[in-house]
């Protein structure tokens, strides 16, 4: 009869009896068991049949101990290299603390931590991680061995195509612009500018920008800014000087384009929008309506009331050099700026974005619902779409329509931030230009054929510049101030931008600031470099 025991408090048993003799042995792992593990191996231990069982196996259990513990092994390093956290559904985990934070829901708590704050830190990261980048002076090139002179030498020895070597010589210029702050200049120097830029324009030679700034009272106020440049050997220096005139409203600018009625660029036209008892009109302002210093103005001053206009454009065909259209709430109306003839053209949708191309009297035009249609301003209207020459769609609202010189060619943009260049012959997109991000904004493109470049400021407040004819993603320039709804920087691009002798350059306004990124030019700036912003503003 055997006779055991009782298990003592670590679940280990000291000895046990055979019989009348007895022998008694100690563990030699020494390690603690469970009572279970412990009538396995008793009963394994006293039954013939599990002791042949066991030797038999005895092979295969050694091989499956190794393995697993080499699986363990593995698995606590990889565990030890790995410092990411598990996700736990409903909180976050801050890898500076160490600790795991819980997610709150909703506006009454006191300071929440939710989901859109993390992603705005990250985002805050890593613009304040490329803005240190663009500014140190040993920046890496994007690519290795992008650099002037081994394409200059690829070149000569046959090795790089036309296509390439185009794309990757403005590759290198482009990555090597840096941002200059300018300095306004004013006649009243005691009221600096402290309202936000909206919106900028250039004219066609780059030498005056139409501006409009949000008022922080409400409504609006826009003028003209003037730029000159000078240049000593092989360096130049970029002015910019605000006019005297400065204009108010109550009312918000939705389009502005330049008109050319007397001269080239000699006025400018406007969308506003009405608001209560206001109504909504169509401005066509001379531009020396701005400054004091020029008393003769020119004749043509005149608004047309046309309520919720939402775009603009000017034709410079010499058939229709003072027509003009607006984009409405399906329909556009084309008008005769000198004898007021009104021609109206019902559409589907909002008409959102207009241009005009030059070598014949054809109107763009981008619709809410992602249609582009054009129409030719010799033909009549009729009551059917028949007078449409070409129609085409994109998957959202656009928001911006370029016709390139190649007039056969035309660049829309729409919201769900895709940029397509199509081919209006065959009504077909060729090519797509990727990484622009739009949601609801109405963003423009822009065009510069003479550098082979397109420019795109997405709704995350970073500036994009592609090359024109691959669509390759040149740079992503981001914004010198948080990023913020209402603070999306408004760019003109030129290659001569201060006049026929001006520096090449992209010109940004964000906030109440204005930058610059000279092109291809040694640039000598007049006042210190603005500090790298610390994010906060």
């Amino acid at each position: 009869m055997k006779k055991w025991n009782r298990w003592d408090w670590d679940g280990q048993r000291p000895y046990r009896r055979h019989g009348a003799g007895q022998r008694s042995w100690y563990r030699s792992n020494r390690q603690r068991s469970t009572p279970d593990e412990q009538w396995s191996g008793r009963n394994a231990e006293t039954s013939p049949r599990a002791n042949h069982w066991r030797r038999d196996n005895q092979t295969t259990s050694s091989s499956s101990s190794s393995s697993s513990s080499s699986t363990a092994s593995s698995s606590s390093s990889s565990q030890s290299s790995n410092t990411v956290a598990p996700e736990l559904p409903g909180f976050y985990f801050d890898p500076e603390k160490n600790r795991y934070f819980r997610l709150l829901p909703g506006h009454n708590n006191c300071n929440p931590l939710t989901t859109e704050q993390l992603q705005e830190k990250e985002r805050e990261k890593e613009r304040n991680k490329m803005l240190a980048e663009d500014e140190n002076p040993q920046k890496k090139a994007p690519r290795a061995g992008l650099n002037m002179s081994l394409l200059l030498q690829k070149r000569h020895l046959g090795l790089l195509p036309e296509n390439s070597y185009c794309r990757r010589v403005h590759e290198v210029k482009v990555s090597a612009m840096r941002r200059h702050k300018l300095e306004i200049q004013s006649t009243d120097n005691s009221s600096p500018n402290t309202d936000n830029f909206r919106l900028i324009v250039g004219d066609s030679t780059s030498e005056r920008v139409f501006t409009v700034n949000d008022v922080s009272h409400g409504g609006c106020k826009y003028g003209i800014m003037n730029f000159s440049s000078s240049s000593s050997s092989s360096r130049g220096s970029l002015s910019v000087e605000m006019c005297d005139n400065l204009y108010f409203t109550n009312r918000k600018v939705n389009s502005i384009c330049w008109a050319s009625v007397n001269y080239p660029d000699s006025h400018v036209l406007l969308c506003l929008v009405g608001v209560a008892d206001t109504p909504g009109c169509v401005s066509l302002l001379p531009a020396s309506l701005f400054s004091n210093s020029n008393p003769d103005q020119p004749g043509m001053l005149c608004s047309f009331k046309i309520s919720s206009a939402w775009s603009c454009a000017w034709c410079l065909h010499p058939q229709f050099d003072k027509t003009f259209s607006t984009g409405l709430s399906r329909r556009v109306i084309v008008k005769d700026a000198e004898t007021g003839r009104t021609q109206t053209y019902s559409t589907g949708s909002d008409v959102l974005a207009q241009q005009f191309a030059l070598r014949a009297p054809v109107l763009f035009n981008g619709c809410r619902s992602g249609e582009i249609f054009s129409f030719d301003l010799r033909q009549r209207g009729r009551r059917d779409q028949s007078w449409k020459a070409s129609r085409f769609h994109q998957e959202s609202a656009i928001t911006s329509v370029r016709v390139l010189q190649d007039e056969n060619y035309l660049l829309a943009a729409d919201m769900l931030g895709q940029i397509k260049l199509w081919d209006v012959r065959v009504t077909k997109p060729v090519r797509e230009y990727k990484g622009h991000y739009n949601e609801h904004a109405h963003l423009p493109v822009h065009v510069s054929e003479s550098e082979g470049l397109l420019l795109a400021v997405g709704q995350d407040c970073y500036t994009r510049l592609w090359s024109l004819k691959d669509g390759h993603l040149l740079r992503t320039i981001p914004s010198p101030h948080a990023t913020a709804n209402h603070l999306i920087p408004s760019v003109v691009f030129s290659s001569k931008l201060g006049g026929s002798r001006g520096l090449p350059g992209l010109l940004m306004a964000v906030k109440h600031d204005l930058y610059y990124f000279p092109y291809n030019t040694d640039y000598q700036h007049g006042g210190e470099r603005p500090d790298r912003p610390s994010g906060k503003e």
